[in-house]
């Protein structure tokens, strides 16, 4: 049975459309009244179980503040030895170092390790990455991948700072293609060493953080190869520099100016024939004899690849929480502004309006606002799906496999809210916006590259997708999209499409419906249960569709490959619906749980703008698959905006609830607008 024969015998038949007058006011059952907020009390609900942390990193930040000024003045090596210097010095207060084994100088808390990074990308990015390049990137690998051997000989001297390193993964003509990767990593039985090579450009490692300059040590992707048999990518701990210089048959190229970022030393390495012992590989997966017999518990080599890279999700959930973050201080720097600065006499002749009292400007800011939050109850789910899960609490199949598709789908959500929600801010602010002590600038070039840096969004949403599909996510997993799109075609249509969509469609249809009543009754639209309803339907029935298109290329002899291309977009936007809808889940079991009070009501209302923000961004969708009659449409985007006019007298407590430490703000040309001009 298909979709719409599911639903043509299970839905009501939709009541003809009403005419805008006709269609009264939607009703709110929520009791709203006029909520006041406790900025101190707010900032506890965001900050959680590790608001001591926060508070460590706020205080650093604030410190260091100087940094932000430093980076207009220094030339780019003065800056990046600034950095690295502060980076080090951060260090030595622990922040940095939370999430390793205390026997080695750190925490023993990886939650404790993904608050404290999120709340340093308030401050200095540069700052943010160098840090996330180096206990991230270089120290996940070695603790992650290795065993107790590196951990002994390499974890205590890069937690302290006193060693630096790099990630060298990507490479220039492989991109986010990991399994393809160039450099060869050779076993030499005589020796027991690996022989590791570049064998073209095409292989170079590229974009490497702290490679330039100061990396001492490389950990280094490359095809094992034992007895000119590959074994695939596997990890292994390169020198690259002793005191300053770069070592014999290591070449060391800087990626020049970069379009922001540039306290961060990015490099390209190629190596011509270095070797390192055998004991180099990290062998947490996978380990060569002295003989050289290749041994590895996980025999799929796949699964063993698929596994390796899991271990190291740990970086998609610090970037897509330090996207929110950057996203936080251009709210809170665009919303002072907003009720600060005057211009036009719109209600009385004898006074200028404040910014944030016209419509417009409520609509342009505060449903950001909104989604901020609702991204950031999203993230704390996901860092502690990775807390239990990295701490051995959860530490089963099905729980890193659902980790890792929350963290792309939540990495993906969150980079691309940083992109649109500082562009949005600075224009917002006008000129001033443009000038860089007002930060936007930074703000702008440094979080660019957030969108493809931990895998580029579209790439993550792909990998969200392989486990919408089908329930069969453990036959997904292992798989590239040609292997997808074959699997799918192996199984009957009915199949894929009745695991998937419709029984859960049908039951999202008759949850659309309140109390049984027409398709356009007006009560309900601020009934969380009708607002996830409808990213529900959504989201199975563009899974349902992907399936169905699938199915139907393959069944006429097209190739995989090109049936997977034209559907791609169709996959895409499957796994964004379903991304969009686990955030909305997030923020309204977040809500759900706190007690009846002001910062309630405050969160109840932030909740509807955003679930009806959601809706109506995407309304032409919804529209065109039966799901909102025009009059219906039209009283979501009225309640939309009589939700930034109750959002509009909490504004400012809001966003000072995020944190953002004052002296991280700056923006003198904003910040200290008087009613009658700059102060």
């Amino acid at each position: 049975m298909s979709v719409d024969d599911a639903l043509a015998d299970e839905m009501p038949t939709p009541v003809p459309e009403k005419s805008e007058d006709e269609v009264p006011a939607p009703t709110t059952d929520k009791g709203y009244r006029q909520p006041e907020v406790d900025v101190a009390a707010m900032r506890a609900v965001l900050d959680g179980h590790y608001a001591e942390v926060r508070d460590l990193v706020r205080a650093n930040l604030a410190e260091h503040a100087q940094i932000l000024r430093d980076e207009e003045k220094m030339t780019t090596a003065d800056f990046r030895e600034r950095v690295k210097d502060v980076v080090v010095m951060m260090a030595e207060t622990g922040q940095t170092g939370m999430g390793f084994p205390e026997a080695y100088g750190g925490g023993g808390d990886i939650g404790a390790s993904i608050a404290a990074f999120e709340t340093l990308a308030m401050g200095d990015l540069s700052v943010l990455v160098k840090v996330g390049v180096q206990f991230g990137l270089f120290g996940g690998a070695i603790l992650q991948l290795g065993t107790k051997t590196h951990h002994d000989a390499h974890l205590a001297d890069l937690v302290s700072g006193r060693t630096m390193g790099c990630f060298a993964m990507t490479e220039s003509g492989h991109g986010s293609n990991v399994q393809a990767l160039g450099t060869v990593a050779a076993y030499d039985t005589a020796t027991q060493e690996f022989v590791i090579t570049t064998p073209d450009d095409a292989s170079r490692k590229d974009y490497i953080g702290n490679a330039a300059a100061h990396a001492e040590l490389a950990a280094v992707f490359a095809q094992l190869e034992v007895d000119g048999e590959r074994h695939g990518v596997h990890a292994f701990v390169v020198p690259i520099r002793e005191g300053g210089r770069v070592l014999d048959g290591v070449r060391i190229e800087d990626c020049g100016p970069k379009m922001g970022l540039n306290g961060v030393d990015n490099g390209r390495i190629w190596f011509d024939g270095v070797r390192v012992p055998r004991t180099a590989l990290l062998n947490q997966f996978a380990e060569v004899t002295p003989e050289g017999r290749y041994l590895s518990p996980i025999d799929n080599p796949n699964k063993r690849f698929f596994t390796m890279l899991g271990t190291l999700v740990q970086g998609r959930v610090c970037v897509g929480g330090a996207g929110i973050n950057a996203a936080k201080v251009a709210l809170t720097i665009a919303t002072r502004y907003a009720v600060r600065r005057r211009q036009f006499e719109a209600t009385s002749p004898e006074e200028e309006q404040v910014l944030l009292d016209y419509g417009m400007h409520q609509r342009r800011l505060l449903p950001l606002v909104a989604r901020t939050y609702a991204l950031h109850f999203a993230q704390e789910v996901v860092a502690g799906q990775l807390h239990h899960v990295f701490s051995g609490e959860t530490d089963d199949e099905h729980g890193r496999r659902m980790l890792e598709s929350r963290a792309a789908a939540t990495k993906a959500l969150g980079t691309w809210h940083a992109t649109r929600t500082i562009q949005e801010c600075r224009e917002a602010c006008g000129g001033a916006g443009y000038i860089s002590e007002n930060r936007f600038a930074a703000l702008k070039a440094d979080t660019d590259v957030f969108t493809t840096f931990e895998g580029d969004n579209h790439v993550l949403l792909q990998l969200v997708a392989k486990g919408l599909l089908t329930d069969y996510a453990g036959e997904f997993e292992d798989m590239d999209q040609l292997g997808m799109a074959r699997f799918v075609a192996g199984l009957a249509v009915e199949t894929v499409v009745e695991r998937t969509s419709v029984h859960k469609l049908v039951q999202s249809v008759r949850d659309l419906l309140p109390g049984g009543d027409t398709w356009d009754q007006e009560a309900g639209l601020l009934d969380p249960n009708y607002q996830l309803a409808m990213l529900r339907f959504r989201e199975e029935h563009m899974i349902g569709g992907v399936a169905r298109r699938l199915k139907r290329g393959i069944d006429q002899g097209q190739n995989p490959g090109a049936v997977f291309s034209r559907v791609q977009d169709h996959v895409i936007a499957a796994a964004r619906a379903h991304s969009e809808r686990l955030v909305l889940e997030a923020f309204v079991a977040k809500t759900a749980a706190l007690p009846d009070g002001d910062l309630k009501v405050a969160l109840n209302l932030l909740c509807d703008l955003h679930a009806l923000s959601t809706i109506e961004a995407d309304r032409a969708w919804f529209m065109e698959h039966g799901r909102l009659s025009s009059a219906r449409s039209k009283a979501i985007s009225r309640e939309v905006g009589s939700l930034c006019r109750k959002v509009r007298p909490l504004a400012v407590d809001l966003v000072d609830a995020f944190g953002v430490p004052e002296e991280m703000l700056r923006s003198p040309e904003l910040l200290t607008w008087t009613e009658t001009g700059p102060a």
